[in-house]
């Protein structure tokens, strides 16, 4: 296993898989772990913070994709985010490109799921991009170019959940929630990744495309560049498998990897 550490804690993980897997699953918003220094610069007490993170975190995503990598054929590798998105968001740009911005959830967040002040709006989102964004990006982009390399081609699978109702940070919560909404970019998604897909959650009464969140996440060193790259967003909703917002994983955990492990192994064949 190839670890980030820091003083404040350790901020993500690549965990190997088969030598000749191309698929990384890419874990970004399973914990909810925050460092003594960054909880500090946030505006939410103790109890307001916890009912946030049950809302905010994929909870159980990262045991869901350990368990789908336990079963399948061929091992994936696995990229986890070690610290909470309300550290950092590893998936937003960094910049004025970021359309969640208009939500006070760029990169660094300044308000919650909910609209309410979680770090002042005057604050200077750069300590915290130089000490954790840009770390983390390296890293998904070193994985991606070490499967390229020892495989000449990778895929990203990237597991998400998502409440089966909207809540007020979503720009475009007024679309299809479906059981399972697989995220698709025009370049980076083929047409049999996505079908794939389409056939392993199939059994959970159906998916759907880019709604009520789309894309799917490459590293910015090959998106749109790369065709070798492929790429595939799963958000899965969460009243399958937790009593939302953020309760324990109840036994739709294991079917949901039975079908993350079939598309994985779909992907890398």
């Amino acid at each position: 296993m190839t670890t980030a550490d820091r003083a404040d804690g350790t901020s993500f993980a690549l965990l190997p898989g088969a030598a000749d897997s191309p698929v990384i699953l890419h874990i970004p918003h399973s914990s909810r772990t925050i460092p003594p220094a960054v909880r500090a610069g946030i505006a939410l007490g103790d109890a307001e913070l916890e009912r946030e993170l049950d809302h905010i975190t994929d909870a159980h995503t990262a045991d869901l994709a350990r368990v789908a990598a336990e079963r399948c054929a061929v091992t994936p590798w696995r990229l986890e985010n070690r610290l909470s998105r309300l550290v950092v968001d590893p998936e937003r740009f960094p910049d004025d490109r970021e359309e969640m911005l208009a939500a006070g959830m760029g990169a660094v967040y300044t308000r919650t799921t909910h609209g309410a002040v979680l770090r002042d709006a005057g604050v200077d989102p750069q300590p915290l991009i130089e000490r954790y964004f840009h770390p983390y990006a390296r890293a998904v982009t070193d994985a991606v170019a070490a499967r390229l390399e020892a495989v000449g081609r990778a895929v990203v699978l990237d597991v998400h959940s998502y409440p089966s109702r909207a809540l007020p940070y979503e720009l475009h919560g007024d679309g299809p929630r479906p059981p399972v909404c697989l995220g698709t970019d025009p370049f980076h998604t083929p047409p049999a990744l996505l079908a794939a897909a389409e056939r392993a959650f199939g059994g959970f009464g159906g998916t759907g495309l880019d709604s009520p969140f789309a894309g799917a996440y490459v590293p910015l060193e090959f998106y749109g560049r790369e065709p070798r790259v492929s790429a595939l967003m799963v958000e899965i909703r969460r009243d399958l498998y937790l009593t939302e917002p953020g309760g324990p994983a109840g036994p739709g955990l294991g079917a949901l990897a039975d079908a993350l492990a079939e598309l994985a192994d779909a992907a890398g064949a």
